[in-house]
């Protein structure tokens, strides 16, 4: 039960981490430019990490380095910028709601490059824990099927297709990011290699993504220290314990697992900004805390 615990710790942090991001995006700051600086500090903290790995640099194979270009350039950067573009094209509760289907990804792709064992008895309660987790979000269906019969044509359009293919990068993504992290994991890569790995490569797949103009400079001095803050938060302590519980966990289990950050992000937007949860969003609470539950329990 401690590997889960750490994945659903850090789903909390992550949620903690909207508090501070959307409100820096809502002002008209650039997501992406955030994400960089978000990058830079982290690279900064962590390289401390990666001098004691220089002398492993030799010693590395090539599914080594590919695995830290894919937690790194693939997910830390060009999922979150291929998301981030995607709110472009596609209404916000259509992204939201695709997102939700990213476990299904990383679990197939457990499956393939982990030989994972998938049994019956994890599919149906891994089933549960999906159907829970769209439940939570059921005001972004319902937005959805109001979009679908008012206006059918932005769901089909030429633009909303670029959308589909941005969300399908980002969830294709961040679930190559699970099972990848848990790959280097088995080759014996401590929490703080993988994480040092990570951002730097993040950060260098990021430069091409950014304009070095005035855009770079935040609107207001406080607002660097929101994103430290918020460095600090989502990005140190929630991936720290996210890597320690993965690995403990199979990829497929912390797959589950994941699905508590947006329950999380919306329990502490109604603690805070007094966006109250109904029903059918705490019933489905209920049923991703009862499908982990059973998966975790049963060591399926």
């Amino acid at each position: 039960m401690a590997g889960t615990f750490l994945v659903i710790l850090a789903c909390l942090f992550w949620g903690m981490d909207t508090l501070i991001r959307y409100p820096l995006v809502d002002r008209g700051i650039n997501p992406i430019n955030i994400v960089f600086y978000e990058h830079i500090v982290l690279t900064i903290i962590f390289s401390l990490g990666l001098i004691p790995a220089i002398k492993r640099i030799g010693e590395l194979k090539l599914i080594d380095l590919f695995g830290f270009f894919v937690i790194g350039g693939v997910g830390s950067a060009i999922a979150t910028v291929a998301f981030t573009e995607s709110f472009q094209f596609l209404n916000p509760s259509l992204v939201i709601l695709l997102q939700k289907f990213q476990p299904v990804v990383a679990i197939f792709l457990a499956a393939i490059i982990l030989q994972e064992q998938i049994q019956k008895q994890f599919v149906i309660w891994a089933l549960v824990s999906l159907v829970g987790g769209l439940l939570v979000s059921s005001p972004d269906i319902v937005r959805f099927y109001e979009l679908l019969v008012s206006d059918y044509s932005k769901v089909t359009s030429d633009s909303a297709l670029r959308g589909y293919g941005l969300v399908g990068v980002s969830i294709l993504g961040w679930g190559a990011a699970t099972v990848f992290g848990k790959k280097l994991s088995m080759s014996g890569f401590d929490t703080k290699d993988i994480m040092a790995g990570r951002f730097l490569t993040g950060l260098l797949m990021l430069i091409p993504f950014i304009k070095f103009d005035r855009s770079l400079i935040l609107p207001q001095g406080e607002d660097y220290l929101r994103i430290l803050i918020m460095v600090m938060i989502s990005g140190g302590l929630a991936m720290w314990f996210y890597y320690q519980g993965l690995k403990r966990l199979s990829a497929k289990t912390t797959a589950i697992a994941e699905m508590f950050f947006p329950f999380f992000a919306i329990i502490l937007n109604w603690f805070f900004l007094g966006k109250q949860l109904n029903e059918l969003q705490l019933f489905g609470g209920g049923l991703l805390v009862l499908g982990s539950f059973v998966i975790q329990l049963k060591k399926y």
